[in-house]
């Protein structure tokens, strides 16, 4: 019986592999760190910059595959869950600075799609301290062409170097793809906002000053994410027995959380969120937060990245944008 190729055979560089044992055993991987993975990223926007653009139009990736051995990936979510959501924003973040300084220059940055989609895998024949890399100018849509290549860059173990090569879409088959491995983040890079004054004296702006997103049990939903986008610089996060529609309110529709649950501000002169508790059960980075009222909040600040709790049952991520 044939034995069927590997995937390495497939896509030509089998040979990267072909060393001696004493080689392999002088090859020390780099272990796998939260730096590692953001500088990694940052590198391969930069690289996706400089391959791209042309006369004055600054062209870049607008989806992200970064794969990793399996046993890597999992050593590293086992005691940082959740961190690889921070080092996608933190990302997404250092990309528009270093668009703003493009633009600064007299480039012209315009996106060529309106979201980031980072896809971290695993592949089981990638070896430890392997780490590989895939850009797409567009993120996927519902008709992809898949007799396009994608082009590819894979940094083998022994050698440290960084390999670029055309392979066909029918090769990303063999990957394994985690839930908490995707993460989808709307383009706005906000550099112009346009501000208004809406009803009731508070100012209002086009660019989002945070993003909010929580996964809740209810079966209609089957564990999908619900976002909020954050313009308004007082919001209040609410239950199922909301009924305004106002933009600054987060309505998640569960039992689970109060009607009105939270209230979230942004200070401009401080550059800080804040937050004030009026559901029953509100913890923070899992420090209970004292309930208040509506008509006298008490305020407790809010770190960037925070993860909050609603009546021990509903998580809620705040996110800078």
């Amino acid at each position: 019986m044939e034995s069927k190729p590997n995937f390495w055979q497939r896509i030509g560089i089998q040979d990267w592999f072909l060393t001696e044992q004493q080689s392999q055993q002088a090859a020390q991987p780099q272990a796998l760190t939260p730096d590692s993975v953001y500088k990694y990223i940052i590198e391969k926007f930069k690289d996706s910059i400089a391959e791209l653009s042309f006369a004055h139009r600054v062209v870049f990736y607008h989806e992200f595959i970064i794969s990793f051995n399996p046993d890597d990936y999992h050593e590293f979510m086992q005691n940082k869950k959740g961190i690889f959501g921070i080092i996608v924003h933190e990302s997404v973040n250092q990309f528009y600075e270093i668009l703003k300084e493009y633009r600064a220059q007299g480039k012209t940055v315009a996106p060529s799609a309106s979201k980031w989609v980072f896809r971290l895998v695993s592949h089981p024949e990638y070896a430890r301290g392997d780490k590989g890399f895939i850009g797409k100018l567009l993120p996927d849509s519902d008709s992809p062409q898949k007799e396009e290549n994608l082009r590819v860059t894979f940094i083998p173990r022994q050698t440290g170097i960084a390999q670029t090569f055309d392979v066909n879409q029918d090769v990303l088959k063999g990957f394994t793809y985690y839930s908490e491995g995707y993460y989808e983040i709307p383009y706005d890079e906000g550099l112009e906002p346009e501000t208004a004054q809406t009803s009731g004296g508070k100012t209002k702006t086009d660019a989002v000053l945070a993003r909010l997103e929580t996964i809740f049990p209810n079966q209609q939903f089957a564990g999908k994410k619900v976002e909020f986008l954050m313009k308004d610089e007082v919001i209040e996060v609410s239950g199922n027995d909301e009924t305004r529609k106002e933009s600054n309110i987060f309505r998640i529709p569960t039992d689970w959380v109060d009607a009105p649950h939270l209230q979230i501000r942004y200070d401009k002169a401080e550059d800080k969120f804040y937050l004030a508790s009026f559901g029953e059960i509100t913890s923070l980075n899992e420090t209970p937060v004292e309930r208040s009222t509506v008509a006298a909040p008490k305020w407790v600040e809010v770190p960037v990245n925070s993860r909050m709790l609603l009546n021990g049952i509903i998580g809620v991520n705040i996110f800078k944008s």
